[in-house]
């Protein structure tokens, strides 16, 4: 049976921007063959063909065509045998598109194709110890200093931070305007004087994340992304394309079957046909199903951005794709029994890359893994706020901050 969702729209062949995006291709491939080029000479030449994101603008990555036909761009570099998009450049699907549609003619041309090559990698630095949930409550300072800004405060779980060339910054540069007007947003150097990254130990054994300490670290004014004071709004376009990244589960249609539930089917194939117990199999069904009405959400929802009626369902698929991964890694351990419990290394250890669902290792690190997933990217329990207030039309919960100065909200 054939998912009507993944077959192309018929009135593509016709369509201008879809023969604009063909002659791009036609051209890429003719005189860049990816089997034969380094994986950043290949995406050099994507890049300059317009071909990196085909909705951006031409000379930035792109044609300035649908979005939709991204996916016609994937489907023949696969044929053609391209890399795939390594995972450790994750945060290239945040700040892309932050950059792009809130940054200046400068900043797009110094950052957007060395971020697209993977010769610049970035990180997030966001949450705070006092401003996770409340974002716009954070604390980092940025005070001007001539054609400079001198920043100061602490980040933290800045995912590989440790490998970032440059870091997305939001930073408060009024305090004396309520929260969501004093912000404004940088792209940070991460090996400029004044910014450590300490690793934070998780219970895999890795420091993935990070805390990112700026001492008198200064950042250019050149770097600076969106108008002073306007970086809650530039910081949405990244926080909503952090929760489609990781809803998503990765980029392009998911295929039946694959991500985490793959993991399970295979420990259920693997075992005695003794031990295919019913209530096992049950469990096992159920969390299929779960899995596969999240795959044909993403593609929903795909498709809805697609034709330029982004709906909900990311923010619920986000929320979902947290809570399947808990429990579709829970049961995997459970059918392993005593064996889950041997057979892992806990070393301590700087990862050199990054895989959000848990999928690509050890079920054990797996299991430990997606712990993560109902936090970052926003926790499950602001999930729910957002769903209960944007799309049931529920009543907020009470902010007595909102209309009050920064500096005069009373704070432990």
């Amino acid at each position: 049976m054939t998912d009507t969702l993944d077959a192309p729209a018929t009135d593509e062949a016709v369509d201008p921007a879809a023969s604009l995006v063909d002659a791009a291709m036609d051209g890429l491939l003719a005189s860049h063959d990816p089997k034969q080029l380094s994986y950043t000479e290949f995406r050099g030449a994507q890049f300059d063909a317009g071909l990196a994101w085909v909705h951006f603008d031409e000379g930035h990555g792109g044609l300035g065509v649908s979005p939709k036909l991204q996916r016609r761009v994937e489907e023949r570099l696969r044929v053609a045998g391209a890399r795939p998009t390594k995972p450790v450049t994750f945060f290239m699907h945040l700040a892309g598109p932050t950059i792009h549609t809130h940054g200046s003619e400068e900043v797009k041309q110094r950052f957007l194709r060395p971020m697209f090559t993977g010769e610049e990698l970035w990180c997030q630095l966001f949450s705070e110890p006092g401003a996770g949930s409340d974002f716009a409550g954070l604390a980092t300072r940025a005070v001007a200093d001539g054609d400079e800004w001198v920043v100061n405060g602490q980040k933290v779980w800045n995912t590989l931070a440790h490998l970032g060339d440059f870091g997305m910054l939001v930073t408060r540069t009024n305090p004396e305007v309520p929260k969501h007007r004093g912000l404004t947003y940088f792209a940070l150097d991460m090996k400029s004087p004044g910014v450590e990254v300490r690793p934070l130990r998780q219970i895999t054994g890795e420091a993935e994340f990070n805390e990112v300490y700026m001492t008198d670290a200064r950042v250019p004014d050149a770097h600076r992304i969106g108008d002073v004071g306007d970086g809650w709004r530039v910081s949405l376009t990244t926080l909503m394309n952090e929760r489609n990244a990781i809803g998503a589960g990765g980029a392009g249609p998911p295929k039946r079957g694959t991500g985490p539930i793959s993991v399970l089917v295979k420990l259920w194939e693997q075992r005695d046909e003794a031990e295919r117990d019913d209530v096992t199999k049950d469990r096992l069904t159920q969390l299929w199903t779960r899995a596969e009405v999240l795959r044909l959400t993403n593609m929903r929802a795909g498709a809805n951005r697609r034709m330029g009626n982004p709906g909900p369902e990311m923010s619920i698929a986000k929320l979902a794709f947290a809570e399947l991964n808990q429990a579709l890694m829970t049961c995997a351990v459970d059918m392993m029994g005593a064996d889950g419990l041997v057979g892992y290394d806990y070393t301590f250890r700087r990862p050199g890359d990054l895989s959000v669902d848990g999928s690509d290792g050890a079920v054990q690190h797996g299991f430990l893994r997606v712990r993560a997933n109902s936090i970052e990217g926003g926790t499950s329990e602001i999930m729910r706020n957002i769903l209960g207030e944007q799309v049931l039309g529920l009543p907020g919960e009470p902010r007595i901050d909102k209309d009050v100065p920064w500096v005069d909200v009373p704070r432990n």
